[in-house]
């Protein structure tokens, strides 16, 4: 047995001892768990300079890539006698490429993707380490990397930091890269499907060549590599064509097991349901439509732009007849009571159903409290010149669509009511602002139909949230003013 010190699994934040033995590879950190690597499942080794020394790097047949940082120069004979005799795996020394281009060319291999410089390797990404890819432009494709949830998730050890944790190694730096995008100009001739080989061996043509945009086949073959939605398994519903006021455009919408993907002409958003942690059902005051929204924490991004919220909008009276691709006995055992085989109703209240179903998160509606002066569950306003519509919730305000905005009541200190200048539009409408506590800010919803004094009011009151309605004073202030002069007062 050999054994190593201050040896970092995986960009760990914490350093532990490494053992080679006959059998395999151990890691064990102080209080943590051991991770172990059988030599049945080794395939290639690779010894690199790296960050804090040298790096032995494994590719394993079912765990991808495994890195080890922290060998000192000197322990490469060692290492190198160790995988050759006991796992018959030849490490090899690989130098990266240290001149600072940032042109180069990108190698897919079964478990990264390598970008290399005159031959020589500048950086590798692990597929696991790849949660979307996108065509942000004709030559351009947009690369993004998992985040974790919070700092301390990023493996079975928090402390740890992304220890045996595949698709969040980097969240344990203090520092972490989100987006890569690489610029690809030209096309790539490539082959086309074969032909059907059935009519005998004059078929064996090579399928047709064709030339295709060089972004997009990077794109596709990044997507087949990384498994980018397929990871999850076979999709159990399919919705097309689906209209999404945030981010704007027209998604098909696959539900899996553990994630939901987003596909439209452009991008493809792959989200986790752990990801999504809240569902809201909101009727449109306008009589058609109904909004579906998902509050996502990370939020969705798209180049510099963040979508905390998913918004999208059905019409009500479309009604969808779908069969889920799920077996009887998932359904039973897993779902039991939960999803059903078979539905028929409009197509938003199936979507958010399925969605409720597989996620088991509950699904929040405007509060029966609030009916505004049209019946509607929803006050037409805007925040600054966007407009939208502000629904009162049980425990939240919810401004939709963009900036979707969600503010909770514990964190109200005040809401004021307020006549915004002197035009004659001013009598008809008025505004509100929602002051935070602890100085949090405010958030203000302007343009709300006078006739909607009255039932804000009451809601306010029922929930206890303290208000300051300053249109009472200016008409106390102005029937002053009017009795103090008979002529005006007539």
């Amino acid at each position: 047995m050999e054994s190593f010190d201050d040896i970092y699994l995986d960009l760990s934040k914490q350093p532990g001892k490494c053992r080679l033995a006959e059998s395999g590879l151990g890691w064990k950190p102080s209080g943590g768990q051991t991770f172990t690597l059988d030599k049945s499942e080794m395939i290639t080794a690779q010894w690199s300079r790296a960050a804090r020394g040298y790096e032995l790097k494994v590719i394993a047949r079912n765990q991808g890539v495994i890195q080890l940082d922290g060998f000192r120069q000197d322990d490469f004979d060692t290492v190198q006698k160790c995988f050759k005799v006991w796992y018959a795996v030849e490490l090899v020394h690989k130098e990266h490429a240290l001149r600072g281009w940032n042109w180069g060319k990108t190698e897919m291999g079964r478990n990264e993707l390598t970008f290399n410089v005159r031959n020589q390797p500048a950086f590798e990404i692990p597929y696991t380490e790849i949660s979307n890819t996108n065509l942000a432009g004709k030559n351009e494709v947009a690369v993004e990397f998992s985040l974790p949830a919070d700092g301390e998730e990023t493996g079975t050890n928090g402390h740890l930091g992304g220890a045996r944790s595949k698709g969040r190694k980097m969240g344990g730096a203090v520092d972490q890269l989100t987006e890569m995008r690489f610029y690809i100009p030209g096309t790539e001739t490539r082959k086309g499907r074969k032909k059907d080989q059935e009519d005998g061996a004059d078929e064996e043509d090579e399928g047709e060549e064709e030339d295709a945009n060089a972004a997009n086949v990077f794109y596709e073959t990044l997507m087949d590599k990384a498994e980018i939605g397929e990871v999850a398994g076979d999709t159990f519903a399919t919705f097309l064509d689906i209209l999404h006021l945030t981010p704007r455009g027209r998604f098909d919408i696959d539900l899996y097991e553990k994630s939901f993907r987003l596909r439209g002409k452009t991008y493809d958003y792959k989200i986790s349901y752990d990801n999504a942690k809240r569902f809201f059902v909101l009727p449109k005051p306008d009589d058609v439509h109904s909004l579906l929204c998902i509050g996502l924490d990370p939020p969705l991004r798209q180049g510099q732009t963040r979508y905390p919220f998913i918004v999208m909008q059905f019409k009500r009276d479309e009604e969808v007849n779908i069969e889920l691709n799920m077996t009887d006995d998932a359904l039973q055992t897993k779902y039991a009571g939960k999803l059903q085989p078979r539905y028929e109703a409009p197509i938003g209240t199936v979507i958010a159903r399925i969605f409720h179903g597989l996620t088991g998160k509950k699904l929040f509606q405007p509060s029966p409290l609030f009916v505004s002066h049209h019946q509607q569950s929803g006050v037409k306003c805007s925040i600054k010149a966007n407009e939208g519509h502000l629904y009162c919730l049980d425990r939240a305000f919810l401004f939709v669509p963009k900036p979707a905005t969600y503010i909770s009541f514990e964190n109200v200190a005040v809401i004021t009511m307020s006549r915004v200048g002197g035009a004659v539009s001013a009598s008809r409408t008025f505004d509100i602002t929602v002051a935070l506590r602890n100085g949090a800010g405010e958030h203000q919803f302007s343009n709300i139909n006078r006739e909607e004094q009255n039932p804000l009011e009451e809601f306010f009151k029922a929930k206890g949230l303290k208000t300051k309605n300053e249109m009472d004073e200016d008409s106390r202030m102005m029937a002053a003013a009017l009795s103090a002069d008979p002529d005006l007062a007539r």
